[in-house]
């Protein structure tokens, strides 16, 4: 691996900071919460909250550092393996909530000391994969993308938890932008 070197706009320090405080959010959002709430999906194709912790345990194990580490240690000459977007419907089946927070969190603790031992070595972030969709990707694209993957999906629990109350906010509606007013 070589110096580390910036890809346009990123700042692996600002990476991490995000990624660190994802399982704290989390639990600060979540914990504690009823099924009704925690259970409760936009429509019949959207994600609950619950759905979208399991996908973020999956995405620790198999996404995020393993394909980081492809990029590095192979370049392009091994595509990454396609990421299963609904493996968590089957891995969580039966869980708590709890369980699951917690996982995660391990995880994320375990993935960013991974992330800041090879940025000790010196990621070169300009380093580039094979995405199996997207094709050429770097390293520092990659980076990026987990930690506004973080923030969209915490975008998406509070939104849906805000329209599980939609209706009862009467004429408040207008003002509040998350219900698609």
């Amino acid at each position: 691996m070589g110096q580390q070197e910036a890809a346009p706009g990123l700042d692996p320090a600002r990476v991490m900071e995000i990624l660190a405080r994802t399982p704290d959010v989390l639990q600060s959002m979540l914990a504690g919460l009823s099924e009704s709430v925690v259970q409760a999906a936009e429509d019949d194709d959207a994600w609950s909250p619950y759905d979208v912790v399991g996908h973020l345990i999956h995405g620790e194990k198999t996404d995020w550092i393993p394909r980081l580490r492809l990029i590095l240690d192979e370049g392009e000459e091994r595509p990454f393996e396609p990421f299963d977007r609904f493996a968590q419907f089957e891995a969580s089946r039966g869980r708590s909530l709890e369980s699951l927070l917690d996982e995660f969190a391990g995880l994320r603790a375990l993935n960013l000391k991974e992330l800041r031992r090879l940025e000790a070595e010196g990621i070169d972030l300009e380093t580039t994969g094979t995405h199996p969709d997207l094709g050429r990707v770097t390293a520092g694209e990659l980076l990026a993308t987990w930690a506004v993957h973080d923030l969209g999906h915490l975008v998406q629990i509070g939104r849906t938890m805000a329209r599980g109350l939609g209706t009862a906010v009467g004429p408040w509606k207008s003002y509040l932008s998350i219900l698609g007013a």
